[in-house]
């Protein structure tokens, strides 16, 4: 099938949407982004399906919500017998997770090859479902003493560090598809700017000055973040502070700030573009970028301080807003913003199995995205998209936004609205609307959408 587009879904970690130079941010470097938006479509308002890596990126791969790909298991849910946090290395064997085809299976099907490079965390094994190669690292995030599998392989540990060994990975992959007949699909990964922030070349570590970093309106530095010195210690080391407590990783620079940590937050997310240019050189270096839909996103954001939270796991715009860019292929014109339509991670299963010319199957949760690439559809009636969280979910509209809990059994939402934002109004989310006496007319509208798409979305059994 030589006539069919080569993929590549290229995946950043905790990169939210604000920290992007063609989203607006006029502090940031990041020209290669920057650039594959120029040549391709960027959708403006694109969120997570769940704000948390492992359950993000199982609803990719299984174009299905986490309750159906996982049973609703998130990074939180594995624990020490201590109670200690306790995520498994490697994935379990036997598929336990992922069990009805994914989008790599039936890209396989189609005729295409598929590998995976670079960070994986789904509980199941790529070979399990439908990655003909791969090389992923454990689970643990670390920068330098990554240690790695390929196909399964004996670990091994490449020297310098592990996003620019998986961008030479990468390099050899594209360079061996130079003139191919055979489609592939290729799922690249980058670490970064996930923690661990201080694990980084010293150029990227150093690179933004904390005083000319802006801050959105929602962060207050007259209040200190709860727990501030553990959460620091953790974006600056990971594991190594909070599982293996080096003592080097026990301490802060003096003075370290809010300021100083999204300093360094910018300077990974710069790294991330750096490397991203890589892969799009090595693209062009072998005759492939006319022949390959490229599509850039994140797993989901990060609070970075806003509303006085960190990480991510939350319904803040912060938390769920990711970069989505889309170039390559006919139908995809050069330089377009989409301004309509509410995109969601969720969407990206279907959209690439139709820019391939295959049909999605039933069990797929998203909509297919190809009709608002090249403006000939406007955006759907009802845009919307559903973002599920360990402690219940929400709707994103192009207005507004709308989350319900579960109940006791943490698989059934409960009417009464636990927040609600008119973010047309309140962008930043500063006065949640469903702790107002009565209820807007939006908000009755927004739970009922919510309480049915939960009644009709199955769980895994």
């Amino acid at each position: 099938m030589p006539d069919q587009l080569n993929i590549i879904l290229c995946l950043c970690d905790q990169l939210r949407a604000f920290e992007v130079g063609c989203y607006g941010n006029a502090v940031i470097r990041t020209p290669n982004m920057d650039r594959l938006a120029a040549e391709g479509v960027r959708f403006e308002t694109a969120v997570t399906s769940y704000p948390i890596c492992m359950a993000a990126r199982s609803a990719l791969l299984s174009g299905q919500y986490n309750r159906r790909a996982t049973g609703g298991v998130s990074n939180i849910n594995f624990k020490r017998h201590d109670g200690g946090f306790a995520m498994p290395q490697y994935p379990d064997p036997g598929r336990p997770h992922l069990k009805d085809p994914t989008l790599p299976e039936l890209l396989r099907g189609a005729g295409y090859h598929t590998a995976a490079i670079g960070k994986w965390h789904i509980h199941s094994w790529p070979h399990d479902i439908g990655f003909d190669h791969y090389v992923i690292p454990r689970v643990s995030h670390c920068h330098t003493g990554q240690s790695f599998t390929e196909d399964g392989g004996i670990e091994f540990v490449p020297p310098g560090y592990s996003v620019d060994y998986e961008a030479e990975r990468v390099e050899r992959f594209l360079q061996t598809k130079k003139g191919g007949a055979d489609p592939f699909f290729l799922y690249y990964n980058i670490s970064p700017p996930h923690c661990p922030l201080a694990d980084a070349p010293e150029r990227y570590r150093t690179m933004y000055r904390p005083e000319e970093i802006p801050l959105r309106p929602n962060v207050d530095l007259t209040k200190p973040i709860d727990n501030q010195d553990h959460w620091f210690k953790v974006y600056r080391w990971d594991f190594r502070y909070y599982d293996h407590h080096v003592p080097a990783a026990e301490n802060l620079p003096p003075g370290y700030a809010l300021r100083h940590l999204i300093a360094e937050y910018y300077g990974l997310t710069t790294w991330v573009d750096d490397t991203l240019g890589r892969m799009l050189a090595a693209l062009e270096a072998n005759g492939l970028d006319e022949n390959t839909i490229v599509v850039f996103a994140s797993d989901h954001g990060d609070n970075l301080g806003s509303h006085g939270l960190v990480q991510k796991g939350s319904f803040n715009e912060e938390s769920i807003r990711i970069p989505l860019i889309i170039r390559g292929g006919a139908g995809i014109p050069a330089g377009r913003v989409n301004r309509d339509t509410i995109a969601s991670l969720i969407d990206l299963a279907p959209t690439l199995l139709s820019r391939a010319g295959i049909a999605s199957p039933s069990h797929f949760h998203g909509q297919d995205l190809s009709p608002f690439l090249d403006g000939s559809s406007g955006a759907p009636a009802e845009s919307r998209a559903f973002i599920e969280t360990p402690r219940g979910a929400a709707v994103r509209t192009p207005r507004s936004l709308c989350s319900l809990g579960y109940d006791e059994s943490k698989r059934h939402l409960l009417p009464g609205a636990r927040q609600f934002f008119d973010l047309e109004n309140d962008p930043y989310q500063l006065r949640n609307l469903a702790d107002s006496d009565g209820q807007s007319q939006c908000q009755a509208e927004l739970e009922a959408v919510l309480l049915e798409w939960d009644r009709r979305t199955p769980w895994m059994s």
